[in-house]
């Protein structure tokens, strides 16, 4: 049984957690996946209970979402009729199917992330974007709410990780591999104590590139912050080691 099958498909207080969730920690998502010209159709894979895709089809966007969870698909159908159920694996649609395809926090969660962004490359138009957007469980600066993020013992050992992930890109790309993590179980339930891979945005543009995508930014903020802040903390290569991955590429190839 998938991990996807085991915590999430029947689970209502997951469902619960995310209808909680501030409108705002959205925002910044939801425009990216606006389609750039009318009548562009698009895609949240793991839309949750429907705050993305519920405020683009009240603004008259095309908008597609699918999950993994029927307690959260039963909430989004309230505000999208376009939501369906799929089995974590293939996303349902045709190829070349969206203006724009986009996946937040999600990535961590699921048992091959290698194939799960080729997929969502793949359901994306020729010039259509891939909005990736996931925790930085390498961070090396800043605070952290995750173990795999907190300490200085920690955060160095983050730091030599991501370096090595750059070497091996750059000198063995064939036998890049997100790293997978074992799930923390405690009570109460913590932010992310679910995740299974210890996503980067070194990784998934690397990934994102190889799957005929151009990237055209990656950022450490995956939220609206004011202007002069977001070009501070994402003016340096110390963006691949803070915060979160905000990752936007565009489809190259047919």
């Amino acid at each position: 049984m998938s991990h996807q099958d085991s915590y999430y498909r029947h689970n209502e207080a997951y469902a619960d957690t995310l209808s909680n969730w501030d409108a705002a920690f959205y925002s910044k998502y939801t425009s990216t996946l606006r389609p750039e010209s009318p009548g562009g159709r698009v895609l949240d894979a793991g839309c949750g209970v429907g705050q993305v895709v519920g405020r683009l089809t009240a603004d008259g966007i095309q908008a597609h979402g699918v999950e993994v969870s029927e307690p959260n698909v039963a909430r989004a159908l309230k505000v999208c009729p376009n939501v369906r159920f799929y089995d974590g694996h293939k996303l349902p649609f045709p190829d070349q199917h969206f203006d724009a395809v986009g996946s937040l926090n999600v990535l961590e969660h699921v048992n091959e992330p290698e194939a799960y962004l080729a997929d969502l490359v793949r359901v994306a138009k020729p010039g259509g974007r891939v909005i990736v957007s996931s925790p930085n469980f390498l961070r090396v600066v800043g605070p952290g709410y995750h173990p795999r993020m907190r300490g200085l013992a920690r955060k160095w050992r983050n730091l030599q990780a991501l370096l090595e992930r750059r070497r091996r890109i750059r000198q063995a790309p064939g036998s890049v591999r997100f790293e997978r993590m074992t799930p923390i179980v405690r009570e109460p339930f913590r932010p992310d104590d679910d995740a299974i891979v210890a996503t980067n945005s070194l990784e998934i543009a690397f990934f994102l590139e190889r799957l005929g995508c151009t990237v055209e930014r990656a950022e450490c903020t995956d939220r609206v912050v004011p202007a002069p802040l977001d070009w501070l903390l994402n003016a340096t290569p110390l963006r691949w080691a803070m915060f979160n991955c905000f990752v936007v590429a565009r489809r190259t190839s047919a």
